[in-house]
């Protein structure tokens, strides 16, 4: 298996994932933005927007390679310049409705010349309103994946992700979590093959999930109470991407390409200052709910 295998499937998996969106949304078809990066490489952004369901979403690739950049280097603790081959699919759909949720996703491959590679990956749920039901039903369909490789994944990356995607400045999580893995190597256990079938179950696992909520929650009736919660909680999400997410964080220190980091950004957010729910309210209850540690199934 070859860095161009790797990167083939993720071109393979974007294609499949924009069909299945766009059968589901029944309206907005996706825009293709093919970039060039300098240094080597490029990438196909695509975006859907103003559907019936999606307001606006990004279904980004790219393989990119070439000098590691010193920050990495120095993350790395690595002293001696080194090349890099890095390709992945990354994620992200913003619904009109506060009843469908905020998903994203991401799946990649970095290797270096020394040798060294890894996968990382994970998807995580943002609902408006967090529905019991429907989180218990994405964390049973991740606990599933992870299973079918590895019983020790789902615990350990469901872990992983209620760590990372945590707003610390509020102490709140951005959503119900997921999974999240990252620095996946090779061991006695498993091996390069092993690794990439699971991130490609990943990968394959996120069109079922979305497109069930889209299905099962797109006709729900709101009130404009839910659609003022959804432009706050949008704003929750928008302050995770700027303030503590490291690839958006990274690709900006770096001059990435900016508007494929930014991809990830609603169209349309909102902040109130102090904002406090009413008590007992189904904002209360969202609010709530916004924490580590719970055992969705």
């Amino acid at each position: 298996m070859t860095k161009e295998n790797i990167s083939t499937y993720f071109q393979g998996l974007q294609d499949d994932i924009c069909k299945a969106l766009e059968s589901a949304d029944g309206k907005a078809t996706f825009h293709e933005d093919n970039w060039q990066r300098e240094g080597g490489g490029g990438g196909r952004s695509r975006v859907i927007q103003g559907g019936n369901v999606i307001e606006k979403g990004g279904v980004m690739f790219s393989a990119v390679w070439g000098d590691l950049h010193e920050k990495m280097l120095a993350s790395m603790g690595l002293t001696e310049k080194v090349d890099f081959f890095a390709t992945g699919v990354s994620i992200v759909i913003h619904p009109n409705s506060p009843k469908v949720p905020i998903i994203h996703m991401n799946v990649r491959y970095f290797q270096m010349s020394n040798g060294t590679y890894w996968f990382g990956g994970g998807i995580d749920l943002t609902p408006h309103y967090v529905v019991e039901e429907d989180a218990v039903w994405f964390h049973q369909y991740l606990k599933k994946v992870c299973d079918e490789h590895d019983e020790t994944y789902y615990p350990k990356f469901k872990t992983w992700a209620d760590d990372y995607f945590f707003n610390t400045h509020r102490n709140e999580t951005r959503g119900i979590g997921g999974i999240f893995f990252d620095y996946q190597k090779p061991h006695e256990n498993r091996n390069k093959e092993d690794l990439f079938a699971f991130v490609k179950s990943v990968g394959e696992a996120f069109a079922p999930i979305y497109t069930h909520f889209m299905n099962k929650n797109k006709d729900l009736p709101f009130t404009e109470t839910e659609k003022t919660f959804q432009m706050l909680r949008r704003g929750r999400y928008v302050e995770f991407n700027l303030v503590h997410d490291r690839g958006t964080k990274f690709g900006l220190e770096t001059n990435g390409r900016t508007e494929s980091i930014l991809m990830s950004m609603p169209p349309m957010a909102q902040w109130v200052y102090d904002y406090k729910a009413e008590k007992d309210s189904e904002e209360a209850k969202t609010l709530g709910l916004l924490r580590k540690g719970i055992n969705w199934v």
